[in-house]
């Protein structure tokens, strides 16, 4: 009996030590649950996080499209920075344009509601009353798990959006953000990355640009070819850049195109 007890002890204890091992992987790979801090230790070492890539190394540039404005920023681990510590193209640009950041980011979030802490729940987290440009993150985690697509209805009312849906969340944020706001609305796309159902995120984006006039910067299709040794400086792993890969890859196509948005939007001058 006593030889039972002690077999059943040890296997409960390795149990116990795999999940806390689990965990622990978790925190140092991405940054989930209470060994998150592990994920920094990771990220602050690859040489594309150096502090010459630092958001406070950031000059401006010049352009005076969006100077004194404010741009919100509703997305998740791209749009917070994930593994760039905290810093992504949006504090970039607000350095370079010196415009006003809000940045509504949560690692792991979905534009689907079926998930929690989703896009859409999060819209009400942001209390600024004034914004001069809108800008979404189409997540790779809707792709990763799997969220239902849906289809663009003919509607343009909030109620009659399935946000259970990437289409209905989608459409629900911009009739939201046009109601709210009143500002331009923009949608970008993460750079090209082996995924079936990101790309039919991407497509399906392009149907609800038809229909609503928003903008997209499509950095799927937009952003140039990069070498093997600039990738392994640019990205931390497939999805998630580092500061240099914000800051030399994709901040300037979205500073580029954001300019060019802004300059044929005549409302946007008038605020």
């Amino acid at each position: 009996m006593m030889k039972r007890t002690k077999v059943i002890l040890i296997i409960l204890a390795a149990v116990v030590v795999l999940q806390a091992a689990w965990i622990a992987f978790c925190g140092w790979k991405w940054g989930w649950g209470p060994f998150h801090k592990l994920s920094e230790y990771r990220y602050r070492s690859m040489p594309g996080n150096a502090d010459r890539y630092a958001v406070s190394q950031v000059k401006p540039s010049g352009d005076e499209t969006l100077k004194g404005k404010t741009v919100i920023f509703l997305g998740s681990s791209v749009t917070y920075g994930a593994a760039s510590l905290g810093e992504s193209f949006a504090d970039d640009l607000s350095a370079r344009l010196q415009c006003n950041v809000v940045k509504e980011a949560v690692s792991g979030t979905t534009l689907s509601t079926t998930s929690p802490n989703s896009y859409v729940t999060r819209l009400d987290n942001i209390k600024t009353r004034q914004a001069d440009l809108f800008i979404c993150q189409l997540s790779t985690n809707d792709a990763s798990q799997k969220k239902p697509l849906g289809e663009v209805t003919d509607s343009e009312r909030m109620e009659d959006f399935d946000t259970d849906t990437v289409a209905g969340a989608m459409e629900y944020i911009i009739a939201y953000a046009k109601d709210k706001w009143d500002c331009p609305v923009v949608f970008y796309t993460n750079p090209k990355y082996d995924s079936d159902e990101y790309a039919a995120m991407v497509e399906l984006l392009y149907e609800i640009r038809d229909k609503w006039g928003i903008g997209v910067i499509d950095l799927w299709t937009e952003l140039p070819e990069i070498t093997e040794e600039e990738r392994a400086l640019y990205m931390a792993d497939a999805i998630h850049p580092t500061r240099a890969g914000y800051l030399e890859w994709w901040t300037p196509v979205m500073e580029k195109d954001i300019i060019e948005m802004m300059e044929l939007t005549p409302e946007s001058s008038e605020k």
